[in-house]
C-alpha cells in the first residue's frame, strides 16, 4: 500500500471519529432534538438554546418577533401575534435549520387540582367480554361470539329498538328469548354500523335467556380537574384517555359529566403495586360540568359555574412546550377530603417530539409530606396540575409501576389545543393508559352472575 493510500485511510477514519465525536455532544444534540414548529404567548420573552457553540445569525420574517441576531442562546421576544419563520445560518451564510414560530395570545387559566368524579353515558351499550352459555340439556352455547360481535362493539338497537341502558338490554334480551326466535343487533364498531342476528338461549341455570355478553352503559371513576379557562368556562382534566376496555379505543359517549369528589383514603403505592385514591361515590358529588370530548389528552368540556382555587386568587399564564425546563416546579392535588395542597416535584426529564404526544415529561414526587401520605403518584390524581415559575405547564397523567415516585406528564398545549383555545397544528397520538380510575358504571350482575372483566364488574345477558 503506497504512503499516499495509508494517509487518505487515516484522514477518512480521523473524519469519522470526527463525526461521531460531535453527533454524540450535549451541543449536537440538542440542536437536532430542536422543533421545526413552536409557540409563544404574545408579551413574553423566550430563550431558544441552539446547541451550538459558536456564532449563528437568525434572519426572521416579520417584524412581530424580535430576535437577538447572534450567538447562543437565542433571546427571542413575542411582540405581535402571526406567524414567523426563522432561518438559522451559521456563520450568518450557511443554512442550517428553518423553524415556524407562531405568536399566540396569552391564556390564563385557573389551575385545578380538584378531585373530581367522571361519569360518561354511552349510547346503546358496550359488548366488555364473553361467557359460555349452558342450555337446559347440558350442551354449551357461545350466541354471541357465534354472531361475530367482538370486545369494544356498541350495540345501539335490539330488533330496531334503541336500547337505553343496560337494565333496558336485560329486558329487550329476556323478552326476544320468549318469542324463541333470532333477533336482530344494530352495532357501532369504530365508525362502522353494522348488523349482527344472534339467538338468546335459556340458561340452566338461572332460566334466563342468555347471548353470552358482559355489557356496560357507562364508564365512571375518579380524576384531577387540570385547568379552569374563565372566559370560555372550559375545562380540561385526566390529561389522557378514558379507553374501553380490553379494545384500547377511546370510549365513546352521548352524555358525560364531572362531580365534585371526598377523598376519605389513600391506599399507598409502592412497587408493583400502584395506590388509589378512595372518594366517596363520584356520582353522589354535586354536578361541576359537562363533558364534551374524550380525547388521548384528557377529557373537556364546560363548567356550570366559575371555579376558583384558593391558592390562585387570579388566573395563571400558561407556558408552551418550548418553556418548559427540566427542574423543581410544584403539583396541586388533594388527599384529603376537598382541600386542594400544593406538593414540590422535579421535572426529571423533557420528552421532545416532532408530534404532540401525551407522555412529554417525567416527573419525581420529592415532597416529603406527599411521599409519606401517598408513596408518590397514585391512581386518582391523574389531571394534578403542574406548575413552573408562576406558570401553568403540564399534568400529570401516569406512574411509573416500579417507581411509584415517578411519572409522566402532558404538556398543558396539547390540552389546551385539545380544549379548542389554541389552534390545531400538530397530529396527535393516542394515550393509551393512565391514572383516573374508570370503571364499569354498575356494580352489580343479574340473574346471579357476577364477573371481573378487565377489573370491572359488568352486567352479563
Amino acid at each position: 500500500m503506497s504512503t499516499r493510500e495509508k494517509w487518505r485511510r487515516a484522514a477518512g477514519l480521523l473524519l469519522v471519529v470526527l463525526i461521531l465525536s460531535v453527533c454524540a455532544t450535549p451541543e449536537f444534540r440538542t440542536f437536532v432534538s430542536l422543533p421545526d414548529h413552536l409557540r409563544l404567548p404574545q408579551g413574553q420573552a423566550h430563550e431558544l438554546s441552539l446547541g451550538i457553540p459558536f456564532s449563528t445569525a437568525v434572519p426572521t420574517s416579520g417584524q412581530g418577533l424580535a430576535v437577538q441576531r447572534s450567538g447562543s442562546p437565542l433571546q427571542l421576544a413575542a411582540e405581535q401575534t402571526g406567524r414567523y419563520t426563522l432561518d438559522v445560518k451559521l456563520f450568518g451564510l450557511i443554512p442550517i435549520r428553518r423553524m415556524t414560530v407562531d405568536v399566540v395570545p396569552e391564556i390564563r387559566v385557573v389551575p385545578g387540582g380538584h378531585s373530581i368524579g367522571v361519569r360518561l353515558q354511552s349510547d346503546g351499550v358496550q359488548v366488555v367480554g364473553f361467557a359460555a352459555v349452558e342450555d337446559e340439556e347440558g350442551r354449551v352455547h357461545h350466541p354471541g361470539r357465534a354472531a361475530g360481535l367482538q370486545v369494544g362493539d356498541t350495540i345501539l338497537a335490539i330488533d330496531g329498538r334503541p336500547v337505553r341502558g343496560e337494565d333496558h338490554a336485560v329486558h329487550l334480551f329476556q323478552e326476544a328469548g320468549r318469542r324463541g326466535r333470532e333477533i336482530t343487533l344494530t352495532v357501532r364498531r369504530g365508525d362502522e354500523r353494522l348488523e349482527r342476528t344472534v339467538k338468546p338461549v335459556r340458561e340452566k341455570e338461572t332460566g334466563r335467556w342468555r347471548v353470552g355478553l358482559y355489557i356496560r352503559d357507562g364508564a365512571s371513576g375518579v380524576g384531577t380537574l387540570t385547568f379552569y379557562h374563565p372566559p370560555t368556562r372550559k375545562f380540561g382534566a385526566l390529561g389522557h384517555v378514558i379507553a374501553e376496555g380490553e379494545s384500547r379505543r377511546p370510549f365513546q359517549f352521548a352524555h358525560g359529566q364531572i362531580t365534585a369528589a371526598d377523598v376519605v383514603k389513600i391506599q399507598k403505592g409502592r412497587r408493583a403495586a400502584p395506590g388509589e385514591k378512595i372518594t366517596s361515590h363520584p356520582d353522589s358529588g354535586g354536578r361541576l360540568g359537562v363533558i364534551e370530548k374524550n380525547t388521548p389528552f384528557g377529557i373537556f368540556g364546560r363548567l356550570n359555574s366559575p371555579l376558583k382555587n384558593p391558592l390562585y386568587e387570579e388566573p395563571l399564564p400558561v407556558a408552551m412546550a418550548s418553556q418548559v425546563k427540566e427542574g423543581p416546579a410544584e403539583m396541586l392535588t388533594v388527599v384529603d377530603g376537598q382541600k386542594i395542597e400544593r406538593f414540590q416535584v422535579e421535572i426529571v426529564r423533557l420528552i421532545r417530539q416532532p408530534t404532540a404526544e401525551g407522555k412529554n415529561m417525567i416527573v419525581q414526587v420529592t415532597d416529603p409530606r406527599l411521599l409519606e401520605a401517598t408513596g408518590g403518584i397514585v391512581q386518582g390524581m391523574s389531571g394534578s396540575p403542574i406548575i413552573q415559575d408562576g406558570r401553568v405547564v403540564g399534568a400529570v397523567t401516569h406512574v411509573f409501576v416500579n417507581d411509584p415516585t415517578r411519572g409522566y406528564g402532558v404538556l398543558i398545549e396539547w390540552m389546551l389545543q385539545e380544549a379548542g383555545l389554541l389552534p390545531a397544528e400538530r397530529n396527535t397520538e393516542p394515550n393509551q393508559s393512565g391514572l383516573g380510575r374508570t370503571r364499569s358504571s354498575r356494580r352489580f350482575c343479574l340473574g346471579g352472575r357476577s364477573a371481573a372483566v378487565a377489573g370491572e364488574l359488568v352486567t352479563f345477558v
